[in-house]
């Protein structure tokens, strides 16, 4: 009878998860076809024992469980197990119940464990009908194949609680159904066959909701947060590969979950107890749970770390495939694997997958019998460790941050409620989270997303600068944008995935995974992974290759001081990071909802989960032979992280209102307090300067030892270590910025920027550090160099103009004094000449100063006992841009060095062009200075400062003063006309010449006075001591105020120009011009003198006239 083989074996199933069942009642119930057990309760420790969780359960209970078997039709129907209100509750284990567990006894955990197993086989195998011998031999085993793979489990109201200190963090599930499905994902009843040995599976969850609440000291919930998650659906498929009929394991598993829509929501008071979870995630990966209290030193055999979590485990693996037949493995790895060391999620993960996949033993109790299944078992193979892809999948996710405040009720005895209020939004389309793995060996992990943007909802902190009423364009609430639309980029995140109906899986192919490193690398560079998201690219890549011929071999020797089997083992991890083109404003509305998120996330009271330890150095050292030494020499695991950004533009408005006062002092660590509420009003202020920042490339590269701990000890202990295992002693990073440039720009009302004004254009520099790990253990090693740094520059140039300079100023100056900007702290004038009209050149351009450095380059090191820095620098150059005559610009050298100075007195050095001799010549600067580490020791180490400065030149140019005294012209209400006084002059042809020799001096523009009562505008060429150019000529014989009335800064103006004048009468060019003027002035009065004997010689040439005419009239 088929009622003698599958009683049983759901009858085992149920028994061992649910307490106190009459194993008759249930067999009963079961041969009339359906089952209804009510108010049942969970076997905790068993779920504990098998699921292996870093957590225990508190509570667990099924309100309703229904089993429904089709006897009649077991061959075509599926058998339902419908599961109605299951609840659990989880906490996290304790320090001592985890240092009983990880440190126990493994010999009592194993014989306990071989006991129960005894105990119970005889037991099930007895209650096993005997063979039916009209049944042929396979039959029976290929039923019960056909009814496990088709085996629906419907589950109702699912209900998970995790609690932590004041943390409750709920899951509910409305429902959740499994069941097999086709070729086409559509519920069917499969089997696996010779063509096709593949088996798909499809689970749906309808209305998932997550809240995250706070407890008060009672445990109750005072009032509720709302939902992080609320009523989402999601759909996952699993595609099983098998490699023949007999495979109890399947060699290639998929499990990939779809998410249509995502919307999560967070408030500030929810904020503190999500990061919490996410770092006890964090430290559950690592395997930084503490197992071990304050002041107890931890032990190596309980707790040892690799990269991934702990690899604990391997060689029982190894040894149980050797031993024990695929269908016990499930089973088997759990009772035989070492429980005295604690797990990291992959192990534990992957030690969790044959369980969900494979047959149990107890089935095989029961299908002893069976002479095919006999012959199978006793031609087991050893099988590898299958491919296993997981994969989560989520078209659109949003984020809201929200802000809670209390709401005050009319009465008394009425609850508390709480009123939250959006103020920041975070959108992301097309995210990809893909896991690869192959065993312990293999790990891959790629997250990756098209794109994403950020936005300011509503008000924050009292300022209503996004509330409905302001009427606000969506591009201004935008603040952060990267990667590309997914309509236009279409469903490459799918890629290779179960809902890809390009993959292999959905064409009746078998897909073929990468599972070699270098080819890994080659096929999955940056470029690829940019072209499938665009947004966003992460590769995590982990790899344990065996080259010593020993079989898997764990980690946990090298840390435990094991040395026989050290460079049998490689590992590696690589960590790939690469963000797409992003644009990212920062004005006053994104400042400030960001760092309220930063206040809100600061506000608990949580300890950290992995407390940080004191180094304490080994007091026996590591004695290695050279056969260890070289294999040491030879490889050395590592973890190497690179970060890169492409195409980044930030833009750094003018704060339009600051409130900094009232966040900062938390985010420092100051008390103070954050429910500030402004009252003022918001106004937009157009235009709105900014400072926008482009860079092409940045890339940050990072490299750690694995295992550092364990090699400084070891390298430490050596009498003269290699360069190469010290270098693998210190943490490395390298930070590499490509084109680099700023200028300044402007938001019009429209929303749309003027053209970018340069300010510094493109440069690059590059950036180096090294850290020494644990710089206790080399106290006795003065010279090891603890911290070193390197800075290289190769070139940098910054240009501006006074009212650029002024602009900088003042956004500066909104951003450091607190308060509302108001539209007044602008000038119009200032605005126009930063922001020029293209294609319209300016009456009165103004004066260009451009400085620039090259080749620097600076380096910083320390040691137990000093530190030291060095720097040189190539070359410095400082000119100024003004406009000549022709209308060509003309640039006027103010600063240069190094500079060959021997000629400098002569006026030839001032007509030449001065070039750098040679790419050889020395540095302008070259320093060094060392310092004692403690001053108090300064007679051991003395402070040493060496210093090397070439020649340079300056030139005090009068182009300095007007680029000082530029003012923005401010605009009254009245515009007063006032005669001007103009004397025609003319400049002679020498003149100009003369001027145009003069490289200390170029032709100005005029001038606008920012005093437009005190002085008119004079076009009026006046010929000073250096030059010929237009001048703002004061007329005061206009004015009715008296000399007395003026300004301090008046004063300071015209003391400054006495101060110059008498400058450049002492100068060189003073003295040539000076020379020059006098023989101008000669010449003048004797082109005067010629002009008046012309005048007389005309006078008597008239009176001569005239007494002629006089004398025929007679």
């Amino acid at each position: 009878m088929l009622e003698s083989y599958v009683t049983p074996i759901l009858m085992s199933y149920v028994n061992r998860y649910i307490k106190n069942l009459k194993p008759s009642d249930l067999q009963l119930s079961l041969w009339g076809g359906d089952v209804v057990l009510s108010k049942l309760e969970l076997k905790l420790d068993v779920l504990e024992q098998e699921l292996k969780l870093p957590f225990t359960f508190l509570s667990g209970h099924i309100h309703e469980l229904r089993i429904h078997v089709p006897w009649t039709k077991l061959g075509s129907e599926p058998v339902v197990i419908t599961i109605n209100t299951m609840e659990c509750i989880l906490k996290l284990k304790d320090a001592i119940q985890d240092d009983h567990e990880s440190c126990g006894s493994n010999s009592t955990n194993r014989s306990t464990t071989e006991n129960t197993k005894s105990s119970v086989k005889p037991r099930r195998i007895q209650q096993a009908a005997p063979t039916d011998p009209d049944l042929p031999p396979g039959y029976v085993q290929s039923l019960i194949r056909r009814v496990v793979n088709n085996v629906n489990i419907v589950i109702n109201n699912l209900i998970l609680k995790y609690v932590e200190d004041d943390i409750v963090l709920s899951v509910n599930i409305t429902s959740a159904e499994c069941y097999t499905v086709g070729e086409l994902w559509d519920r069917a009843f499969m089997d696996i066959s010779a063509t096709d040995l593949v088996l798909r599976k499809v689970i749906n969850f309808s209305d998932c909701t997550v809240c995250l609440d706070k407890r008060n000291a009672s445990g109750k919930i005072e009032f509720y947060q709302d939902p992080l998650l609320y009523k989402c659906s999601f759909r996952t498929r699993l595609h099983f590969t098998y490699d023949n009929l007999n495979s109890k394991m399947p060699s290639v598993i998929k499990i990939h979950t779809l998410v249509e829509s995502l919307k999560l929501s967070i408030t500030d008071q929810q904020l503190p107890m999500f990061i919490r979870i996410m770092q006890l995630g964090i430290a559950l990966y690592y395997g930084e749970i503490g197992s071990f209290k304050d002041g107890e030193t931890e032990d190596p055999t309980c707790h040892n770390k690799d990269m991934l979590g702990n690899i604990t485990g391997a060689e029982d693996e190894t040894r149980i495939d050797m031993q024990f037949p695929a269908q016990y493995k499930g089973q088997e790895l759990y009772s035989q694997q070492d429980d005295e060391q604690p797990q990291g999620w992959v192990s534990w993960a992957w030690s969790f997958v044959p369980a969900i996949v494979s047959y149990d033993d107890d089935e095989e109790d029961y299908l002893a019998n069976d002479p095919a299944s006999t012959m199978h078992q006793q031609k087991a193979q050893t099988l590898k460790d299958p491919i296993v892809s997981v994969g989560f999948y989520c078209t659109k996710a949003t984020v809201t941050f929200k802000l809670t405040e209390m709401q005050a009720e009319s009465s008394y005895y009425s609850p508390q409620k709480v009123k939250s209020k959006e103020v920041l939004c975070w959108e992301q389309e097309g995210t990809t989270i893909e896991a690869l793995m192959m065993g312990e060996p293999f790990f891959d992990c790629q997250i990756g997303f098209v794109g994403c943007r950020a936005m300011c909802l509503k008000g924050i902190m009292g300022v209503k600068d996004f509330e409905e009423n302001m009427n606000r364009s969506e591009t201004e609430a935008c603040f952060f944008i990267c990667g590309e639309n997914l309509s236009t980029k279409g469903l490459t995140y799918l890629t290779n995935s179960l809902f890809d109906y390009r993959s292999p899986e959905n064409n009746g192919t078998r897909a073929e995974f990468i599972l070699d490193a270098a080819h890994h690398k080659e096929t999955y560079t940056e470029i690829a992974g940019m072209q499938r998201f665009g947004a966003f690219y992460m590769d995590y890549l982990y790899t344990m290759e065996n080259t010593g011929g020993k079989g898997s071999v764990n980690q946990q020797d090298f840390s435990s001081g094991k040395n026989e089997d050290l460079g049998t083992v490689q590992e590696k991890s690589t960590k790939s990071l690469v963000i797409g083109p992003l644009d990212f404003r920062l004005d006053s509305s994104s400042v400030h909802r960001i760092l309220k998120m930063v206040v809100c996330a600061l506000e608990h009271e949580y300890e950290p989960y992995n407390r940080l330890k004191p180094e304490i150095k080994d007091e026996s050292e590591i004695i290695l032979n050279p056969e260890e030494l070289a294999s040491l020499e030879e490889y050395i695991p590592t973890r190497h992280t690179s970060v890169t950004l492409l195409k980044c533009t930030c833009t750094i408005f003018m704060a339009e209102f600051n409130l900094l006062d009232h966040l900062l002092p938390i985010i420092m660590g100051e008390k103070n307090s954050s429910n500030f509420m402004n009252t003022t009003n918001f106004q937009p202020l157009r235009p709105l300067p900014s400072i926008q920042i482009l860079v092409d490339k940045i890339n940050l590269e990072h490299s750690v030892p694995m295992y550092a701990e364990q090699l400084v000890h070891v390298v430490s202990s050596l009498s003269q270590p290699s360069d190469n295992l010290l270098h693998y002693c210190y943490v490395h990073c390298y930070l590499k910025i490509l084109g680099f440039q700023a200028g300044l720009t402007s938001l019009d009302c429209s929303g749309s920027y003027c053209l970018p004004v340069p300010v510094i254009p493109t440069f690059s520099t590059a950036l180096y550090g090294k850290l020494l790990k644990l710089p206790t253990c080399w106290t006795k090693r003065s010279q090891i160099v603890i911290t070193e740094g390197i800075f290289e520059l190769p070139n940098l140039t910054v240009q501006a103009t006074r009212a650029q300079t002024l602009l900088l100023q003042a956004i500066y100056q909104s951003w450091s004094h607190i308060g509302n900007v108001s539209s007044s702290g602008i000038n119009e004038a200032l605005m126009n000449e930063v922001f020029q009209t293209v294609g319209v050149k300016s009456k009165n351009p103004l004066p260009t100063l451009e400085g620039s450095i090259q080749n620097v380059e600076l380096k910083y090191c320390s040691t137990s006992l000093v530190k030291c820095a060095s720097g040189t620098m190539g070359s410095i150059k400082i000119c100024a841009k003004a406009p000549g005559d022709s209308g060509k610009e003309k640039w006027v050298p103010l600063l240069q060095g190094p500079s060959d100075t021997k000629d400098l007195h002569s006026t030839k050095w001032l007509n030449e062009s001065r070039k750098p001799e040679s790419l050889l010549a020395p540095d302008l600067i070259a320093f060094t200075i060392q310092v004692p580490q403690y001053m108090d020791y300064c007679h051991n180490s003395g402070a040493v400062l060496l210093c090397s400065i070439q020649g340079f030149a300056i030139n005090i140019d009068p182009i300095i003063y007007t680029w000082l005294i530029y003012q923005p012209q401010k605009r009254t209400s009245r515009h007063m006309q006032q005669p001007v006084v103009s004397v025609p002059l003319v400049t002679p042809i020498s003149k100009r010449k003369e001027d145009e020799l003069s490289v200390g001096s170029a032709p100005l523009a005029k001038q606008q006075s920012y005093q437009a009562s005190e002085y008119a505008s004079s076009p009026v060429k006046t010929k000073t001591l250096t030059e010929s150019r237009p001048l703002s000529v004061p007329v005061k014989t206009m004015l009715n105020i008296s000399e007395g009335c003026r300004s301090p800064e008046e004063r300071m103006k015209e003391f400054i120009g006495i101060v110059w004048n008498a400058v450049k009468s002492l100068t060189i060019q003073g003295i040539y011009r000076r020379k020059l003027q006098h023989l101008q002035e000669e010449k003048n009065k004797e082109i005067t003198i010629l002009y008046n004997t012309i005048q007389d010689l005309e006078r008597c040439l008239s009176i001569r006239k005239d007494s002629h005419l006089k004398h025929r009239q007679f």
